[in-house]
């Protein structure tokens, strides 16, 4: 290498195109990686967000405070990542003590259909997939939601808060065995003490 033989603005420069390449490369890393760029972290206080359902009821989070909140946040594509995750809650909220003591926010991201005439259909669409899953699912129309909670557009997002407000579980994307078990795990000590 001709370096040390080089001008030292020539050196300079080549430093920092090598270094503008690497955190270049960092972040795409992370970006592909789903490195921490997104979700809210544990033990902080979870935002206050609100959404509404297809007629327009609106929830605002800390209304559910006092509970721990599960919180599923996918859109029309990724809702089948976490079929068994859902699977395994909708199995524990079969006994009285599991529904009556933990609230389940479904938040669809409908964000890309927030105009006329598919605004009107999707919520058409959200009211059949509430029947049929027997539980409401609320619309993320602006992507507010999704802003407060630092999710990632397009995976499914799942997000516990503790009774206390604070985040205890945050995880994006098709959650492992592992993961899903140390959701339920908290979960259960939520409930259970």
């Amino acid at each position: 290498m001709d370096m040390p033989n080089r001008p030292p603005a020539a050196r300079r420069s080549r430093t920092a195109r090598l270094l503008s390449a690497a955190s270049a490369a960092a972040l795409a890393l992370a970006l592909i990686s789903g490195a921490a760029l997104a979700l809210p972290p544990v033990g902080d206080r979870a935002p206050n967000a609100r959404v509404e359902d297809a007629d327009g009821r609106e929830l605002q989070l800390k209304a559910l405070w006092g509970k721990p909140v599960l919180i599923m946040y996918e859109d029309k594509d990724s809702a089948t990542q976490n079929q068994a995750l859902k699977d395994a809650v909708a199995k524990l909220a079969k006994g009285d003590r599991y529904r009556r003591a933990i609230a389940v926010a479904a938040v669809a991201d409908v964000s890309s259909y927030d105009f006329w005439p598919a605004k009107g259909f999707v919520k058409d669409a959200i009211r059949e997939e509430s029947r049929k899953v027997g539980a409401t699912i609320y619309c993320d129309w602006d992507g507010s939601f999704r802003e407060a909670y630092r999710l990632r557009r397009g995976i499914s997002n799942v997000v516990l808060v503790g009774k206390n407000g604070q985040v205890l579980f945050a995880a994006e994307g098709k959650l492992k065995p592992d993961a899903q078990a140390k959701l339920l795990d908290l979960l259960r000590k939520e409930v259970e003490g």
